[in-house]
């Protein structure tokens, strides 16, 4: 474990000179934060480590373009969001379905206690079992903030899609806690 040498603009700027040692701190401080990110848009933890490495590729290649406004970890957010849609994209993983056929759940309340029992890693794996396309706009909503026009312009749809999408995977994870609810959480 290596020890803290930059503070957060030393850091960026001996990045920028190609230092190795600063890339490797830069890596170590935001791997937790960046994985994070991956995870929750991949279909698997080894999807979630290739996407991460392609991440800190594109970071290191591009650090450049970081103007100095705005927080440094917001802007490597973006660029490891974009990474993660790239690979969607490339899969073609974000058609967006007009209905939700099979996924389509009658949710009839659910009960605050509920989700307070579930833990994050609970609540991660009932996001992560929603299809691509859900995902990744709740992901992008409801966790990384984005508005639904910023969602829209990155997904190249249209904003009520988006919104749409949103509602629609809000209601089926309403769906799956109304279920544990009812069969109990383990």
């Amino acid at each position: 474990m290596s020890t803290t040498r930059y503070n957060e603009q030393e850091l960026i700027t001996a990045v920028r000179r190609g230092e190795a040692r600063a890339q490797r701190e830069l890596y170590e401080r935001f791997v937790p934060t960046m994985f994070a990110v991956c995870s929750r848009y991949a279909p698997d933890p080894d999807t979630a480590k290739d996407l991460l490495q392609d991440g800190f590729v594109k970071v290191f290649t591009k650090i450049d373009s970081y103007a100095g406004t705005g927080s440094f970890e917001g802007w490597m957010r973006r660029v490891f969001v974009t990474t993660c849609l790239e690979f969607l994209r490339q899969k073609h993983a974000l058609k967006f379905a007009a209905s939700i056929d099979d996924q389509e759940i009658q949710v009839a309340g659910h009960e605050a206690s509920v989700v307070e029992q579930l833990s994050a890693n609970e609540l991660m794996k009932l996001i992560n079992s929603l299809s691509d396309g859900y995902r990744t706009v709740f992901n992008m909503y409801a966790i990384e903030g984005y508005s639904h026009a910023e969602i829209a312009q990155e997904l190249g749809v249209n904003e009520v899609t988006s919104r749409t999408q949103f509602m629609r995977a809000r209601k089926i994870l309403q769906g799956m806690i109304e279920r544990i609810s009812k069969n109990g959480k383990k």
